[in-house]
């Protein structure tokens, strides 16, 4: 990766006052559940069409030896865990983890795979198990650009006629030339079938943050990827790229936050959809001031309301968020807290008008919780994140019900 070394857990910017007001989190009303997991387990991630839940993780086995495990979420309960595939030549990361979505019973996930010595040389290689089939089909390609670079911080989600919508951070201009130069990471896209096919593979973004998570929505537009971009003075703001009749629009920012610093800080931000309904949950830490905003679209991502602060002070971020409906949000963030930190969410309206934030967990504030997972689920807003314990990790899920926001 171009400059990884820089890529800043943004923890010196931390340590200002809180501003917590005490008294305003109703803990009895966090429901933990079950994990269907193993031993030494981690990085979690949710997909929930509304009916359909799915969680996919990762459980180390030794030094080397990771496999990547999902379960599916029936009638309130989690069903036995099952292996998709394992290998001991992966990039397991904090912050770059695998994802597994659906479409029409047909299913998607990820993994990176070392393609070199480099400690940033890897791919993102494809999983499907179609809904005709009972076996996965494991590590195949998603790009084909064959430079031992950096390919990650993929989203997926499900796409017409049975197809997936993928965009993920590509770093094959990041590769040294003979002068010594090298190109800046860019964002792409593309589309898979159920059977893995990939098509339609477009550059998005010619120059953006090297290691910050994308995310993606399907408008009745077309799709949208919101992502960290990187100015040549290095304003590392939220942009967004938008299809519309086909064609991709030019990256815009979403809110001029102008937060300039030299390293990525590995903290992208979450949109959620409903129609042409948007909400973007982000973090930012210009002026020195770690904050989560929140901002609506009635558009499609065309034009954007004003942002709208989230937390209560000492922001991590690592956020997520969900579209109850077209004025009313879900948004789950970090903050650190003494020695560790928490994991809170809150409801929001379009107008401002916020509810009393909930403590979900108190959680370890350091990289290896990675970041914490939301998903709406009928009546229930479920939370997943990593729990970090006597030097073990082990998945946590909890769940609050809509209506106790």
């Amino acid at each position: 990766m171009q400059n990884h070394s820089s890529c800043l857990p943004v923890v010196l910017i931390l340590l200002l006052t809180s501003c917590v007001q005490p008294g305003k989190s109703i803990v009895e009303e966090v429901n933990y559940v079950d994990a269907p997991v193993g031993k030494n387990s981690s990085l979690p991630y949710l997909f929930s069409n509304g009916e359909k839940v799915f969680m996919s993780w990762v459980e180390n086995s030794g030094d080397t030896l990771t496999s990547l495990q999902y379960a599916e979420m029936k009638e309130g309960k989690w069903q036995a865990s099952r292996e998709i595939l394992q290998g001991d030549d992966w990039f397991v990361n904090w912050a770059d983890f695998p994802m597994i979505t659906e479409n029409n019973g047909n299913l998607l996930s990820h993994v990176l795979k070392k393609s070199a010595a480099g400690t940033y040389s890897y791919d993102v290689k494809l999983n499907v198990l179609p809904a005709t089939s009972t076996k996965w089909e494991t590590d195949m390609p998603l790009h084909t650009d064959g430079t031992p670079t950096e390919h990650g911080f993929v989203s997926a989600v499900p796409y017409k006629d049975s197809s997936f919508f993928v965009t993920w951070l590509d770093g094959r201009n990041t590769l040294e030339k003979e002068d010594g130069s090298r190109g800046a990471m860019t964002v792409r896209a593309a589309l898979v079938s159920a059977m893995g096919e990939v098509s339609m593979d477009t550059i998005l973004d010619n120059r953006t943050c090297d290691c910050c998570q994308t995310t993606a929505a399907i408008t009745r537009n077309g799709p949208i990827v919101i992502y960290r971009d990187r100015s040549e003075e290095e304003i590392r703001d939220m942009s967004i790229v938008r299809q519309v009749a086909g064609k991709w629009t030019a990256p815009k920012t979403i809110y001029q936050d102008n937060w300039l610093i030299k390293g990525c800080p590995v903290n992208g931000p979450k949109v959620a959809s409903l129609g042409n309904n948007l909400a973007v949950a982000w973090f930012t830490a210009a002026t020195d001031v770690p904050k989560v905003n929140l901002v609506f679209s009635k558009d499609g991502g065309e034009h954007f309301g004003s942002p709208i602060p989230v937390d209560e002070g000492n922001a991590i971020g690592r956020v997520d968020v969900l579209l109850l409906d077209a004025n009313t949000a879900i948004v789950s963030w970090m903050e650190s807290k003494d020695s560790g930190a928490q994991l809170k969410a809150l409801k929001i309206a379009s107008t401002g008008k916020k509810s009393d934030y909930k403590i979900i967990a108190q959680i370890d504030g350091s990289r290896k919780t990675g970041f914490p997972q939301m998903e709406l689920v009928k009546d229930k807003v479920y939370f997943a994140w990593t729990d970090i314990a006597k030097g073990t990790s082990a998945i946590k899920i909890a769940y609050v019900l809509v209506e106790q926001f």
